[in-house]
């Protein structure tokens, strides 16, 4: 009986001791610290009149939560999975009509969709403000959100270059 009861305390002792190791080490240890990401990466075109806009370190990270829970199901690392050919790659979005590679032009994208040539809507099977009805997500998506997705999508190339959009493993 003894020896059990010795038992019982050495492990609820140990126990004990274990969790205090764990509870101190999470005031020991030194915090993570996030990479920051430069001035000159978050810098972006505005509008097609040359203009640029710096996006704040919240906005990027805004923007990067927002296009995870709202476009990466079918944008996953800028690549469009309905089709490949047209990614949201710099040069991609550079080529469309009207060319797509500042923030205004993505911004007015999301609320009206058109195709690649801008000849014809796409508001019936992409994703825009202009049929919330259709694509619920965008109901809850502020004007600031989608210029949040918008400099996220322009800054990625800055951040990790030729990955994005371009198929290759992502960071």
């Amino acid at each position: 009986m003894i020896t059990s009861l010795k038992r019982y305390c050495l492990r609820h002792f140990l126990g004990v001791m274990a969790l205090t190791l764990i509870f101190l080490c999470q005031f020991v240890a030194s915090p993570a610290i996030a990479v920051e990401i430069s001035k000159a990466n978050r810098t972006i075109p505005l509008n097609a009149s040359g203009d640029t806009i710096t996006l704040t370190e919240q906005q990027f990270i805004g923007g990067q939560r927002k296009f995870n829970g709202s476009c990466a199901q079918c944008h996953l690392d800028g690549i469009t999975k309905t089709n490949p050919d047209i990614s949201l790659g710099p040069q991609v979005l550079t080529l469309a009509t009207p060319p797509r590679s500042n923030l205004e032009a993505l911004v007015d994208y999301l609320h009206n969709p058109t195709t690649y040539d801008g000849v014809a809507s796409l508001e019936e099977l992409h994703p825009s403000t202009a049929r919330a009805d259709l694509f619920p997500k965008m109901k809850n998506l502020t004007d600031d959100d989608l210029r949040n997705i918008a400099g996220y999508i322009l800054v990625q190339p800055n951040i990790i270059g030729d990955k994005w959009a371009s198929g290759k493993p992502g960071r």
